[in-house]
């Protein structure tokens, strides 16, 4: 979970677990590494063919797995790499016995509210991803119990237009909103000889020859990710909800990602304020008749989470009281 492009930090020389790759820390530790994917792939620079499990499947002990990513990820652990060609080009296959799961518009932890920074420009994303947590677990076990096969997976596809380099993002022009220019970049790093064969690194700090491509959910018209899983607060919108936040100038580094914090940025309340903010976003109330309306929708959104099993029928409720809860957040005056 939440893993991106990164591998466990074991088996080689100065291994720590828990270390991993984050916006800016860990740059030049063996945190992403080559190869990314559950099936085999080529590195067009090296020419080296390889799959996260060649081993587990040489002893026919490969496992089955769950592979979950949010929003954050993609921005922050160049969580792309898991199921696109090392080129950035295509996508990759997938193994029988895997699935990836992409939950748009999430941060890294659960969100909550009320609304608030957290030495971030902007409001921290409110997304409480842990329904659909809960329900994955849920499935994963089903199929290793019962073999009741699980949800197909989900997550954007290249050939589906869903994912971007950075410079093909059509995040809409929200006054105000800066969009991060530094996502975390997978780098090719060569830690010597005998790292690969042996796990032992002789050249300390690493060499760095290039990196990987980095790509990001592409967005609609509202800056919502496309593709994945996505809770009602999602698919309902009441705001434009991002895996991305940027640190407070007064932190310092404000050009840079906040670890892993993403944003809400709340649509326009009406036609009028939409004009004068020059927000390209459609407005509250002319998508929605009233409260009455969206909570109709959001139910209808929970149920059909349930339907695909990503949401457990006890969670339902929680989840369409979570998304009226935002409604009060972003249509009544904060204090």
């Amino acid at each position: 979970d939440v893993a991106g492009a990164g591998p466990g930090s074991f088996n080689f020389r100065y291994a720590q677990p828990s270390r991993d790759g984050w916006p800016y820390l860990n740059v030049f530790y063996p945190t992403d590494l080559f190869p990314f994917t559950d099936t085999a792939e080529t590195d067009p620079v090296t020419g080296k063919t390889a799959s996260l499990l060649d081993r587990a499947r040489a002893a026919r002990v490969q496992p089955k797995l769950f592979l979950t990513n949010d929003s954050s990820e993609y921005w922050g652990r160049a969580a792309s790499l898991i199921h696109i060609t090392a080129d950035g080009r295509r996508d990759a296959p997938i193994s029988p016995d895997t699935r990836v799961y992409f939950i748009a518009g999430a941060q890294h932890t659960p969100g909550s509210l009320p609304l608030a920074k957290r030495g971030t420009v902007n409001d921290l994303d409110v997304l409480d991803h842990r329904p659909v947590q809960r329900a994955l677990l849920a499935d994963i076990e089903a199929w290793i119990e019962d073999g009741a096969a699980p949800p197909p997976s989900a997550y954007p596809h290249i050939s589906e237009g869903q994912l971007t380099d950075l410079a093909g993002l059509r995040f809409p022009a929200i006054e105000g909103v800066h969009t991060p220019q530094h996502p975390r970049v997978a780098r090719r790093l060569d830690f010597g000889p005998d790292f690969d064969s042996r796990g032992v690194i002789l050249r300390e700090p690493p060499q760095v020859t290039g990196a990987f491509p980095v790509l990001v959910p592409q967005v609609d018209a509202d800056g919502i990710d496309l593709g994945g899983v996505r809770l009602p607060e999602v698919s309902v919108p009441l705001a434009t909800l991002t895996g991305w936040n940027l640190r407070a100038p007064e932190r310092g580094a404000p050009a840079e990602l906040a670890e892993f914090y993403g944003s809400i940025f709340p649509l326009p309340a009406n036609k009028e304020a939409r004009a004068k903010a020059h927000d390209p976003r459609t407005s509250i109330a002319e998508r929605y008749t009233g409260l009455d309306d969206y909570r109709r929708r959001v139910t209808n959104a929970a149920d059909e989470l349930v339907r695909q099993r990503f949401v457990l029928p006890q969670d339902r409720d929680y989840v369409v009281e979570r998304a009226t809860r935002l409604w009060q957040a972003v249509t009544e005056p904060r204090p």
